[in-house]
């Protein structure tokens, strides 16, 4: 918590002045006591009230005014504020791996019915680009609010050889700094953030601006992605890599339709093609620890899908975390007015305990 007017905490002394006063007229209220013949007859007329209870509305009166003072002096606090993305890259890795059928029917139609329900839940919100990559990465579709055209283009994915997850991010970063001017493209040097921010302000410098990244490999050629993730984070750009698909040993099937660069030929097949690809197990292994270090790299978070459903909640789970953003909001009318509660209810329940205890007429 920040304060902007530190010295109106000065305004707390008006607390021991009060008690300076109550202490100064009781005081004279002694000086000042009458004599009466029956005291049974004043305990009969004073109200009955416990230790405790005599001190609750003094309580309340303190905590009040110690909450009016720290109000006047402007809090602010670093909270989660909701906020929509500006653009949002969609990379997807094509990699023959994903005609792995651990997936009904295999990971590459999964991640495309799961893709494109992402993008339909978006319509009329922010910017979605598509980049898709295998042993290079291209950007499918620049960042656009046309839905229907990155429907068609989710639509018309082939898989090819290779994993290039670095490459896919880097195309990302300047497919973003097409649109948004706050990220600087690979080749330029983006902007330090200023001097003297702390962790939080840094969360609050965020770009508006974030890569999804579904793989289900390792990167097997091209720049590393701890390399690509360092890029990301001079630009203030989150990552969210998401992993898919199981261990299980399962065949590679895929329609002649969804090849790029294997002549066209469909049907069955095995072999070592797409990144981690292990020819002896014919199982994926998806590199887990270097996508935890993209996600912590640049502030983002890491998913793990082994079916189309995860991989579709995963993307319903992403639409609400990075639209959350960290901002240092002003808290001073929330505290005020808890405090002009608290003294509210000093001063209700003094008048309450004070009130004289009547007696029922026989």
């Amino acid at each position: 918590m920040t304060l902007s007017w530190p010295w109106a905490l000065l305004s707390i002394l008006v607390i021991p002045l009060i008690f300076a006063v109550w202490a100064l007229t009781r005081r004279r209220r002694r000086r000042a006591a009458v004599r009466v013949t029956s005291i049974a007859l004043v305990r009969t007329a004073l109200p009955k009230r416990g230790r405790w209870t005599r001190k609750i509305p003094a309580a309340l009166l303190v905590g009040g005014l110690a909450l009016l003072a720290l109000g006047a002096a402007r809090p602010q606090m670093m909270m989660p504020v909701p906020r929509t993305s500006a653009t949002i890259l969609l990379a997807i890795d094509t990699s023959a791996s994903m005609c792995t059928t651990d997936v009904e029917p295999n990971r590459i139609t999964a991640a495309k019915q799961a893709a494109a329900e992402f993008i339909e839940s978006q319509r009329g919100g922010p910017r979605i680009g598509l980049v898709t990559f295998a042993g290079t990465a291209g950007v499918l579709v620049p960042p656009t609010d046309d839905t229907d055209e990155l429907l068609r283009a989710v639509d018309g994915i082939t898989v090819g050889r290779g994993t290039a997850i670095g490459q896919a991010m880097l195309t990302s970063l300047d497919a973003i700094a097409e649109v948004d001017p706050s990220v600087a493209p690979t080749g330029v040097r983006p902007t330090p953030p200023p001097q003297g921010q702390g962790q939080e302000g840094a969360e609050e410098e965020y770009a508006s601006s974030v890569i999804v990244l579904l793989t289900d490999g390792a990167n097997t050629q091209g720049v590393e992605p701890e390399t690509a993730a360092e890029e990301a984070a001079l630009r203030r750009v989150r990552v969210f890599p998401i992993g898919f698909g199981t261990t299980t040993p399962a065949p590679m099937v895929c329609e002649g339709s969804e090849f790029d660069g294997f002549g066209g030929f469909g049907g069955r097949f095995g072999g070592g093609f797409g990144g981690g690809f292990d020819r002896s197990r014919n199982v994926l292994d998806i590199d887990e620890p270097t996508l935890r270090r993209v996600a912590d790299t640049t502030g983002g978070a890491y998913y793990r899908a082994e079916n189309a459903g995860e991989l579709q909640d995963a993307l319903g789970t992403l639409s609400g975390t990075f639209s959350v953003v960290y901002e240092r909001v002003d808290v001073a009318a929330t505290v005020a007015a808890i405090g002009g509660a608290l003294v509210a209810g000093a001063l209700g329940l003094s008048l309450w305990f004070s009130r004289p205890r009547t007696t029922p007429r026989r």
